[in-house]
């Protein structure tokens, strides 16, 4: 539809605003806003109808209606006075005024030819998007101004190479440097949900880096870290400092969309959501929420199938649920996360999460070198992947290569501490180092694992073989029967065949030679 009004014309299907046949440049949510307006302009609509239509559900403050408000009046040359074109009922909410004639949009605009519009809008209206601001310089020396917007162009750089969050470019949110603007005009005029903002306070010879996640919607903080390091070579710093604040923000990025899914769950959900809901199932860890995750990344594929991160996740769950769970590693099954995986890299070839995940699957069908090409393929894409180097470290150890497995596995935890897989990397690093013949590292790891939520049985049954290897048999025994309790089906058949991914024989007969020894039949 096209609504016509003054000099204006709003392109619904297109989600483009022009003047006087010039595009205009509007954030989304203002389009939306403008959109709501127009199609409800025989009435009033209320305050809290445009929260739910704009916000969906999320909790924000009433500055944020207010900057979104302001922001459209000032597009369109009204004001709070005039409100020649959007009235104000006090108190209630708002109505579109201006005279309006409306008509059916098959074309562009006169003098345009923008064709790609509508799948620009839908990418946006699914990713989140994220603006790092320039770090303030509390050093009160201005030389050291460079070290404060190194390190932020250094983080937009690389939280970009994550391929589902959009991030706002460097001029744009350099360019507001000294606006002084609030969170809720910050998410009017640049469409971000997200804004990460800190400082930088050098003193003699240390550096200190504070970050903050904020929702820029709400105005919540919701994550925050401290940095102190000292200062030697100070592009070595700035490299440190970075690679570690990304891949802490990352994960709390994907923590937030998933608990915004979970809280706002539509009737008929959509691609994103099925997809976010998905991965809510899948870091639970359980075998009903696999098959659930399983599920959901399928729908999701259904609703949107350009959509690749549905079908490598879907295929990594798979993987997951033959390792921990019921789904039978049969031939067919790894042919189809593998065809997944490729469909995936087919719509987005540079997308490090995409080459991670197949090499999960690789690692599945035994094919080791194929795995650690495609795991080297995504750390290159994106160094800062925590998952990436995790499953390199698995590679490599499959392979006999324990050295460097163990400085992949050691690499991946301090890159993300707090990942969702945290569990995974120590427990999969431990089982590297058994194979190695660390046995009291790899029952530390093993120890540390166990006290993390969702961690499943492979971590104890890896403690049970380091226990064993030390002499340690009556810990062993009883943790093995701790074990049998908790999973009846645990026997020395179930382990030799959920370790299919296995293939040198000194790694599948030692490991089972310890659970045997513990007693284990």
């Amino acid at each position: 539809m096209r609504y016509h009004f003054l000099e204006f014309l709003l392109d619904t299907d297109r989600f483009e605003l022009y003047r006087n046949e010039t595009r205009l440049a509007a954030e989304p949510q203002v389009i939306e806003l403008l959109t709501l307006l127009l199609e409800q302009r025989q009435r009033m609509v209320s305050k809290d109808e445009i929260y739910g239509c704009i916000w969906k559900g999320r909790i924000v403050s009433e500055a944020a209606l207010s900057s979104r408000i302001k922001s459209l009046r000032q597009l369109l040359g009204d004001n709070g006075r005039s409100q020649a074109v959007i009235k104000t009922v006090h108190r209630k909410g708002f109505r579109f005024v201006a005279e309006v004639r409306c008509d059916e949009s098959d074309a562009a605009p006169p003098g345009t030819n923008l064709p790609s519009a509508e799948a620009d809008i839908g990418s946006r209206n699914q990713k989140p998007t994220i603006a790092i601001l320039p770090l303030a310089n509390l050093s009160r020396q201005p030389e050291q101004d460079y070290l404060a917007d190194g390190i932020s162009g250094d983080i937009i750089a690389h939280l970009s190479r994550h391929r589902w969050i959009n991030v706002v470019a460097r001029n744009t949110t350099f360019g507001l440097r000294q606006q002084n603007l609030s969170l809720a005009d910050l998410a009017a005029q640049l469409g971000t949900d997200y804004v990460v903002e800190g400082s930088v306070q050098r003193a003699a010879n240390r550096v200190r880096v504070t970050v903050h996640l904020m929702d820029a919607h709400s105005g919540h903080q919701l994550w925050a870290d401290r940095y102190d390091r000292e200062l030697e070579d100070i592009f070595e710093l700035q490299d440190e400092i970075t690679e570690t604040l990304v891949a802490r923000l990352e994960p709390e990025i994907g923590y937030a969309e998933r608990h915004r899914v979970m809280q706002n769950r539509p009737a008929n959900l959509q691609a994103w959501d099925c997809y976010h809901l998905g991965i809510h199932h899948f870091f639970k860890f359980t075998g009903a929420d696999n098959l659930e995750a399983q599920r959901l990344l399928l729908r999701s594929q259904e609703l949107d199938p350009q959509f690749g991160d549905a079908f490598a996740w879907w295929a990594y769950a798979l993987v997951l649920g033959m390792v921990y769970w019921d789904v039978k590693p049969t031939q067919a099954t790894l042919d189809a996360a593998l065809s997944a995986c490729e469909q995936a890299l087919m719509l987005d070839p540079q997308n490090a999460t995409f080459y991670a995940l197949k090499a999960r699957v690789m690692l599945a069908r035994r094919e080791y070198d194929g795995a650690i090409t495609g795991n080297r393929m995504a750390i290159e894409l994106n160094p800062t992947f925590a998952a990436a180097h995790c499953g390199l470290g698995d590679s490599l150890a499959y392979e006999g290569r324990y050295d460097e497995a163990v400085e992949c596995f050691t690499r991946a935890i301090a890159l993300s501490p707090n990942d969702p897989q945290l569990w995974a990397f120590l427990t999969y690093g431990a089982l590297a180092l058994l194979f190695k013949g660390d046995y009291e590292l790899a029952l530390q790891w093993t120890e540390r694992a166990s006290h993390i939520p969702n961690c499943q049985y492979w971590t104890l049954s890896h403690k049970v073989v380091a226990l064993v290897q030390l002499g340690r048999s009556g810990e062993a025994r009883r943790l093995l029967a701790h074990i049998q309790r908790q999973l009846p089906d645990f026997s020395l058949t179930f382990v030799e065949e959920k370790l299919f991914y296995l293939k040198r024989p000194e790694q599948i007969d030692g490991y089972l030679q310890a659970l045997r020894k513990a007693g284990l039949n």
